[in-house]
């Protein structure tokens, strides 16, 4: 797998975003992706150190639309910890 395979897209949420403060990032990645390949991919897509992974399965839930039950899908969750001073611009320029 590629860099651009294994991370999928930055999550955007008001947990994610009071995260970067402690220099952790937060994106969906791969379901079969190990954290050694969602290290070694932020590196090489971002430029910067990472010092630690952490990786969760987001599990579906069940959403009704009118009489008709279904779940949402299952996802890969990882939390990039990244070295002190360096951070991730994702959204091109932040203030």
């Amino acid at each position: 797998m590629t860099a651009h395979e294994i991370i999928i897209r930055p999550i955007v949420s008001e947990r994610s975003y009071a995260q970067m403060e402690q220099n952790k990032y937060t994106f969906e990645v791969h379901k079969d992706a190990n954290k050694y390949q969602i290290k070694d991919a932020v590196e090489e897509i971002f430029g910067v150190k990472v010092t630690r992974v952490n990786t969760l399965m987001v599990k579906p839930k069940t959403k009704r639309v009118r009489y008709v039950a279904g779940k949402t899908r299952s996802w890969k969750k990882a939390v990039v910890t990244v070295a002190e001073g360096q951070s991730i611009e994702i959204f091109g320029n932040q203030a």
